[in-house]
């Protein structure tokens, strides 16, 4: 027996609606369900849709949209109908959704189902089918409405809700302000439609307008009743050409602070069921636009406050260009403790300042706030980078540690939130004449520059301890030179660690954006907007839905670059200057690693690791045999594949190395065996205080020779 017949023997028939063509497809059963002669037959959408109740028909439009979005069966109970609009049967359609590109393909079966008996085209008791619907539809319209931010988009999830049975095609949001009437928002009506019904008094005689009096709906199901009661302003609704309006009250904590308005295109009764589902949905939307009204001034609270708070970067420093960025997190209130800062100085020169207070609320804001003027204060005392920090660590440690002593904790730093506070900065003073910059750190993560020729190094600086987490903390200065062409960009940990990233990986991700800008092309204020976008993600982000707003922590970003044209100094030259203090052993790893991303793309790899192991030996030597500090400057200087890398390694230390034979068991004294076997350059000179050991190596093995 053919497929045909079975289906034929089992009352079900096929169809194949394409959508892009607007063309169905029926067999000859299917074509006998719709009341049609039984035989295959192709239909548009609008003779099959005539054979349909026209409240099944919107409501299979909501599934079929569901199931495209979901790849899904669209599941639906349809009532045939005939020309004069009397029911003849109920049947029951399954079918899959085949999308393609911005179009779909739906293709089913239809198969005839008992349900009540034939009759009229007036809306028959409601089913099973039909609250669970109602329930599914309520269950989304709440996380949809829960998930709006602001009054925009409420309205605008308002609009996209397609009710089950039921859906109107004109919506509009009244609000109240004194003694009239606003339109916050509307959907279905076009440009200007809204103007008859701004600002009308409350006590006109308007359907919306009584609902805001009383706190009661309003259903009027035929625009004669509409006519009837409210004869004054029925002139005004008219126009629109509607059958059957619902009015109902936007009720918050026993105030009704607006109305809702759902008008539909043909005739609605309005049964219980009906009424519950938009009582429902009237209070929902009520709570929902309520929320977003108090996170919209929370809102304009936090940016006021941020906008207070934050500087203006001050006037042009000669020789160097500067741009910031500040984005709040995604929560709460929007404010938090990040910042920067730009003071002038005396004699010239300028002192830069980015910082992260512990926290994202409005203590944290405020402590942020304290902590900026008493930098700023130190500074403009003359004080050296290390004793700003040094003094900015006692004061935070005073004001945060005071509020747990005085034991009511509401004068004290701790603001009674029970624990004190901590911050990280960075702090650097700049010299435009020379390009020389004198940094202090507190906790913070390291400055990194993006040299001339589009290399750049995450570049390791002595730090202390974060502020506030001991009064006396010790924050030793680094000293490097900007050259030329080159850029230095230090920000919080937001900009490296938001969307999942831990320090290490967000460095990456910063590292390639920075070396992809075209400094040529581009501006350091749009190398700002690509770093601050690359940590975004496009602005779906920042809708409702299942991409959730990605700001999880705040941001703050400063960037320094020195003008000029690098072909004036030494030609392709790469220079870079580190220190490894006594008391950090564990920074000659960062110097290994150092030396790495400044020979990223060295021609011959065996060369970059005899230069890390003969860095890592000299470096040892300075940490295990004598008092001072190792200071380790690194250049390459030439073209690609023609460079010659020198790197010497500083100390205070008179006492010259001496050549031994190690035997085979001896655990040191390889040092300048290695540099011997290694090396195609390398010697020892002598100092007025000190020493340095040094080595060179050539990209071009035949210019050693």
């Amino acid at each position: 027996m053919r497929t045909e017949d079975v289906l034929a023997a089992t009352v079900t028939g096929l169809w194949r609606w394409d959508n892009a063509s607007g063309i169905v497809t029926l067999d000859a059963e299917a074509a006998r369900l719709l009341g049609l002669p039984a035989e295959e037959v192709t239909l548009s959408e609008a003779a099959v849709r005539s054979r349909f109740h026209p409240v099944d028909w919107n409501e299979i439009d909501g599934v079929v949209q569901l199931a495209v979005a979901e790849d899904t069966l669209a599941e639906a109970r349809l009532r045939i109908v005939d020309s004069s609009g009397r029911v003849l049967r109920t049947v029951r359609s399954r079918s899959k959704p085949y999308v393609k590109g911005g179009d779909f393909e739906l293709v089913g079966m239809l198969q005839e189902v008992a349900d009540a008996q034939p009759g009229s085209a007036a809306r028959t008791p409601i089913t099973g089918d039909w609250r669970r619907s109602r329930e599914a539809f309520l269950l989304d319209a709440g996380r949809a409405l829960a998930e709006a931010r602001s009054t925009s988009e409420v309205l605008r999830v308002a609009a996209s809700l397609s009710m089950p049975g039921f859906s109107p095609d004109g919506l509009a949001v009244f609000g109240v302000q004194g003694d009239r009437m606003t339109v916050i928002g509307h959907h279905g009506h076009s440009v200007g439609d809204d103007g008859p019904f701004t600002e009308m008094p409350l006590d006109i005689d308007y359907p919306a307008a009584e609902v805001i009096r009383t706190g009661r709906a309003i259903y009027l199901p035929t625009p004669e009743e509409y006519k009837a009661r409210f004869p004054a302003t029925w002139p005004l609704a008219e126009p629109f050409g509607r059958e059957s309006w619902a009015f109902l009250p936007l009720t918050v904590a026993g105030r009704t602070m607006g109305a809702w308005m759902a008008a539909f295109a043909y005739r609605v009764g309005f049964s219980p069921d009906e009424r519950s589902v938009l009582t429902t949905v009237a209070r929902m939307l009520a709570q929902a636009l309520a929320r977003a009204g108090v996170a919209e001034s929370e809102r304009e609270l936090s940016l006021g406050l941020q906008r207070a708070m934050m500087p203006v970067l001050g006037p042009a420093i000669p020789g160097m260009e500067v741009a910031a960025r500040y984005v709040p997190t995604g929560g709460g209130l929007q404010v938090g403790g990040d910042w920067y800062d730009m003071i002038q100085l005396p004699g010239g020169r300028v002192a830069l300042v980015i910082g992260d207070v512990q926290g994202h609320d409005v203590r944290a804001a405020g402590l942020m706030g304290q902590l900026r003027i008493a930098l700023r204060a130190y500074a403009s005392e003359g004080h050296s980078p290390d004793a700003v920090l040094s003094r900015a660590s006692r004061f935070l440690h005073g004001i945060t540690e005071g509020g747990i002593a005085d034991g009511a904790g509401g004068s004290g730093g701790s603001g009674g939130d029970g624990f004190p506070r901590f911050a990280t900065c960075l702090y650097l003073e700049v010299d435009p004449a020379t390009g020389t910059l004198d940094i202090a750190r507190a906790g913070h993560p390291d400055p990194a520059i993006r040299m001339a020729d589009g290399t750049v190094l995450q570049h390791p600086t002595a730090g202390g301890l974060p502020l506030g987490i001991i009064p006396d903390a010790d924050y030793p200065t680094t000293r490097l030179t900007l050259q030329p062409g080159e850029t230095l960009m230090i920000c919080t940990d937001g900009l490296l660690e938001t969307g999942g990233h831990d320090l290490e990986s967000g460095w990456t991700r910063i590292r390639a954006l920075m070396e992809a800008h075209d400094s040529a092309a581009g501006t350091l204020e749009t190398l700002a907007d690509v770093l601050i976008e690359a940590v975004h993600g496009p602005g779906s982000h920042y809708t409702t839905g299942r991409l959730a707003d990605r700001r999880e922590d705040d941001i703050a970003v400063l960037l320094l670059s020195r003008t000029g044209d690098p072909t004036r100094q030494a030609p392709s030259t790469r220079r870079s200057v580190m220190t490894v203090a006594q008391a950090e052993p564990e920074r000659i790893a960062a110097a290994r690693r150092h030396v790495r991303e400044l020979l990223h793309d060295w021609a011959e790899a065996e060369q970059v690791d005899s230069a890390v192991l003969m860095v890592s030996e000299m470096v040892t030597n300075v940490l295990v045999h004598t008092d001072g500090d190792a200071l380790l400057v690194a250049e390459a200087v030439g073209d690609q594949g023609r460079r010659r890398l020198r790197i010497e390694v500083a100390d205070t230390s008179d006492e010259l190395p001496h050549r031994r034979r190690p035997g085979e068991m001896a655990s040191s004294g390889r040092g300048l065996v290695l540099m011997e076997m290694l090396a195609h350059e390398w010697g020892v000179d002598p100092r007025g205080a000190g020493k340095s050991i040094w080595f060179a190596l050539y990209e071009d093995r035949a210019a050693a020779l």
